[in-house]
């Protein structure tokens, strides 16, 4: 496996068709998912053999405070082998967030299982997420 932190054209479409395979991302264009990764600070992704992207999640970051991790997603096919354990621990372990103090994302139920075995928790003092629309 190999790991990239500069996505070229061709990394973005893979890229693009990862968010195709999940339900939430399943709206994405490809010029959002252009825009979306060169306005990250972070992108990690985790290719195969044959240099297919499996892997890919990115960050935004003060670099001193907190780290908030988005769109962590795994192709299907590599599910359940650590795929998704070494790309949470190659953001937390990358050079710009090891001092990071807090890191964030958002999951699904159904996946807090995984996010607490990797030191997440859902207890966040009484935080509560808050959204507001841009119409």
């Amino acid at each position: 496996m190999t790991i990239i932190y500069r996505f070229s054209d061709d990394h973005i479409k893979q890229v693009h068709q990862l968010y195709k395979s999940v339900w939430w991302g399943k709206e994405r264009s490809l010029e959002d998912t252009q825009n979306c990764i060169r306005g990250s600070q972070i992108c990690i992704g985790i290719l195969d053999e044959d240099h297919k992207l499996i892997g890919f999640t990115r960050i935004i970051s003060d670099f001193i405070y907190k780290a908030i991790i988005f769109d962590v997603i795994v192709s299907a096919s590599h599910r359940g082998n650590g795929t998704g354990q070494q790309l949470m621990s190659l953001v937390k372990n990358h050079d710009q967030l090891v001092k990071v103090k807090h890191f964030e994302l958002y999951c699904l139920p159904e996946l807090e299982s995984f996010y607490k075995n990797l030191g997440f928790s859902t207890d966040v003092g009484g935080i509560k997420l808050m959204r507001c629309s841009n119409s």
